[in-house]
């Protein structure tokens, strides 16, 4: 199964690690540390338009990219849940 995460970007769902709100999590100091490490080193892809309200951490062949989405976390969870590509 795949996900749409935004801006014609798909990623498997059985790679998806987790999906964040993005302004309940930056709250936190660790996560904004770990939003620029990943920045820094390369893993952040950002698939959003517009200013992202979500954020997804992806993992395949122990690989970790974080993707950014404009969606809410409420509706990527939604269709991930659903199966709607």
């Amino acid at each position: 199964m795949y996900l749409n995460i935004g801006k014609g970007a798909v990623i498997p769902t059985d790679g998806i690690v987790a999906i964040l709100d993005l302004d309940i999590t930056s709250q936190s100091h660790l996560t904004r540390r770990y939003l620029q490490l990943a920045e820094k080193s390369g893993q952040v892809v950002n698939a959003s338009e517009d200013i992202p309200k979500s954020f997804i951490v992806f993992e395949r062949d122990r690989k970790t990219t974080v993707y950014l989405s404009q969606m809410a976390a409420a509706t990527l969870l939604r269709r991930a849940e659903s199966g709607m590509i």
